[in-house]
């Protein structure tokens, strides 16, 4: 074991949200990667300087699903711990919203064609019943209970 300090993680913040729909959450997985790489996920990103973290969960779910939604309300916040992966952590701002339109697909394809990381990134979208959140990766279900309870 080394003597040396653990670096500092940088904090980045970051919008995560919960499209709920009929009592069925919006979640997504990767096309060109692997499960076991990525998981399931819900719609989520960095707020941009300038940005309210409400906003930045509105934007977020239409560039990576192309769905229109509203804020119901926010849920708290959590902070997530991204090492060793990257030397961040996330402060995690969490809201459930809802699609402004009724009318939704049930299954659909999506993606970011100019995405942070650079690399174009394709996935499918669709609706999980709320009792499956469990399923979702790093972290991005830790305010789920919110919504049920």
């Amino acid at each position: 074991m080394s003597g040396a300090a653990p670096r500092e993680a940088r904090v980045v913040q970051k919008a995560v949200a919960y499209v709920v729909h009929h009592g069925r959450l919006l979640v997504f997985t990767h096309d060109d990667v692997p499960i076991e790489v990525t998981g399931v996920q819900v719609p989520a990103g960095t707020v941009e300087p300038g940005e309210a973290p409400a906003e930045a969960a509105v934007r977020e779910v239409f560039e990576e699903t192309g769905l229109k939604t509203r804020v119901v309300r926010e849920l708290g916040t959590e902070f997530y711990d991204v090492r060793p992966a990257k030397e961040e952590r996330h402060e995690r701002h969490f809201f459930q919203l809802v699609p402004v339109e009724d009318s939704v697909p049930e299954r659909w394809q999506a993606g970011e064609e100019h995405p942070s990381k650079g690399q174009a990134q394709r996935w499918t979208c669709w609706w999980a019943p709320l009792e499956h959140g469990h399923v979702l990766c790093a972290g991005f279900g830790a305010l789920l209970g919110e919504i049920v309870g």
